[in-house]
This record gives C-alpha cells, structure tokens and sequence, in this order.
C-alpha cells in the first residue's frame, strides 16, 4: 500500500458523500413539487455506491487469497442515481391547481424525516472521511520527523 493510497481511498469517500448529500438537498428542496417537466410529481432520487475496481471482497480477505492487486481497497465510486420506486400519495386539496376532479393532489414520495436522517448520515460519513484525511497526513508528516 503506497503512501498515498488511504488518502485517495478517504477523497473517493469525500466525492460520493458530497454527491449524496446534494442529491438529498434537491429531494428536500422539491418535497412539494407536483408538477415536473416529465409530467407527475417529483420522485425522490437515490445515489447508488459501488466500490471501485480491484477492491478485495470480505471473502477473499477471510481466506487470505488476496493478490497485491486486491490489498487495499481503492474506495467508492458513485454507480449511479436512480429514481425511487415507492409510491407517491395523494392529499386532499381542491383549491390546488394539480388537483384531481376529486380535489386530490399527487404529492411526491419524499418523507422529509428519513431525507434528514440521510442527510446526517452523509455529513457524518464526510466528516469521517475528513478525519481519516487528517491523520494520514499526520502520520506522513511524523515519518518525515523521523530522520531529524
């Protein structure tokens, strides 16, 4: 393992968690959004993760078959956003412009409680990653000591 490499596993960490946490922002931001250019309500979008390529598997680790390749883990890497699948639901509103012949409007499948709690997760996730940044260079700059 270079260096290097935990701090570029940790700023992998950083880029994904930054995504996560503005796609939660822009969930949060369209919690009454009815109308979209798709047509329907905002659906709530999700940021998928995946580990980057050559990463050991638990498996491999267990049997201690790892190649120097599959050593070190190398991070994360967004795989993609996707929409959520749940269900939008309906509230009663007949004065709203979106509503139904029924005075229903379809609202979009966003709890703002769960989006905060992702959103937590995500800042304490970055902030984790921060401090793993820190103490490597910390620990570089106590080997660099080393020869004084």
């Amino acid at each position: 393992m270079g260096m290097f490499d935990s701090i570029n596993t940790a700023a992998s960490g950083l880029s994904a968690e930054r995504l996560r946490m503005d796609v939660i922002s822009n969930n949060i931001a369209n919690v009454n959004t009815t109308r979209t250019a798709a047509g329907g309500p905002y659906r709530r979008r999700m940021v998928i993760f995946e580990p980057r390529q050559n990463q050991a598997s638990f498996g491999q680790i267990l049997s201690n078959q790892m190649t120097d390749d599959a050593a070190g883990g190398e991070g994360v890497r967004v795989a993609g956003i996707v929409e959520d699948p749940s269900p939008t639901h309906k509230v009663y509103d007949p004065h709203h412009p979106d509503a139904d012949k029924d005075g229903y409007v379809q609202m979009p499948n966003i709890n703002i409680v769960s989006e905060m709690v992702d959103m937590m997760t995500a800042t304490r996730s970055y902030e984790a990653n921060v401090t793993t940044i820190n103490a490597a260079k910390s620990m570089a700059m106590k080997a660099l000591e080393i020869g004084k």
